[in-house]
Order: C-alpha cells, then structure tokens, then sequence
C-alpha cells in the first residue's frame, strides 16, 4: 500500500505544480527550457505512475474492503464509462463535443474515477480512483479560475465528433471484451 500511496503523492505532486504554484512552474519552465523540463516532467511522472500500477497491484493480492457496493452499481458503471473513450479522443479531434466538455481529458477522467468507485470498494480502489476524481475536480476548477480556453488543434468539424464518438465506443467495447482482463487482471463482464 506504501508504494501505492507514494506514487499518488509523486504523480499528483507532479501534476499539481500548475495549481499549486504556477509561477514557480513558469520560472522553471524558462530556466530550464521546454524540452528540458517536459522532460524531467514525464520522468518523474512516469515513475509516480509506475508505482501506482506497481503498488495497486500488490495492494490487490491483499484487499482491505471499506464496502461491498451492490451489484446495480455495476451497471451504472458501465454507462459512466460510455463516455470516456469518446471524450479522451476529442482532445485530439476537435469538434462540438470538445467544445460541448470544454476539457474534455478531465471530464473523461472524472467519469471514470467515479464509474470505478462506485464498483470497488477496497481501500487501494478508494485511494486510486478518489484521487484521480478529487485531482480533476481541483484541476477544472483551477482552470475555470484562471479563465483558460482549452487548447484547440485544427479545424473544429462535425467529421470529428463522428471519429471520436466511433471510435471512441469501439476502443470502450475492445477494453470491456479483452484488454480490461489483459492489462487489468480483472474482467469487468
């Protein structure tokens, strides 16, 4: 759980700078250069999620369960992770569902910590999807208050929304069926 717990801290520490200090961010972001220091970002952040796989993991050889959720909760699951795919496409392919979410990475992100609460129970699933879900709410609202404008890339355009929205649900109907159980260990069926 020690490991888990460590890789939260780095990943989030990593990812929370922006909204901690974005200034001290800035200034380093210059001293440094940006290759450099998206660089040393993704090292460090691939490490804190390194340990959260690693540590999640080991935590589930052993779980402390906080709650059984019933079984109906699965199904809502389901349908909160409908969206998800979709979503984390259109950051790519800008569209009026990019524009409809605003953000839509942390939209996706926040659909998805909830649908995984809401089917786990043990403490190690608390502790990774809460966190995921409280540092997305913190990041949106961080956003909202600075007045940022999500990034667009290319022509917004209805074509995308259809790719998205496709393949978006083909790679959620691919996860479900196969790669839940490869990557996961566990089948969500």
């Amino acid at each position: 759980m020690s490991l888990l717990i460590l890789g939260l801290i780095i990943f989030f520490g990593t990812h929370s700078i922006s909204l901690v200090n974005r200034r001290w961010r800035d200034q380093r972001l210059l001293r440094l250069g940006e290759p450099a220091w998206k660089g040393l970002y993704s090292l460090v952040s691939l490490l804190g999620l390194g340990l959260i796989c690693y540590g999640y993991g080991a935590a589930r050889l052993a779980p402390l369960i906080l709650y059984t959720p019933p079984l109906w909760l699965r199904h809502l699951a389901f349908a909160l992770m409908l969206p998800v795919f979709p979503l984390m496409l259109a950051v790519y392919l800008p569209g009026r569902l990019k524009a409809a979410a605003r953000h839509p990475l942390l939209l996706a992100t926040k659909l998805w910590a909830s649908a995984h609460l809401l089917a786990n129970g043990a403490l190690a699933d608390v502790l990774l999807f809460g966190s995921f879900l409280r540092w997305a709410v913190a990041d949106r609202i961080a956003v909202r208050g600075r007045g940022e404008s999500p990034l667009v890339r290319g022509p917004k355009a209805l074509r995308n929304d259809v790719w998205a929205i496709g393949l978006g649900l083909l790679l959620y109907g691919i996860f479900i069926v196969w790669l839940h159980r490869l990557l996961i260990g566990v089948s969500p069926l």
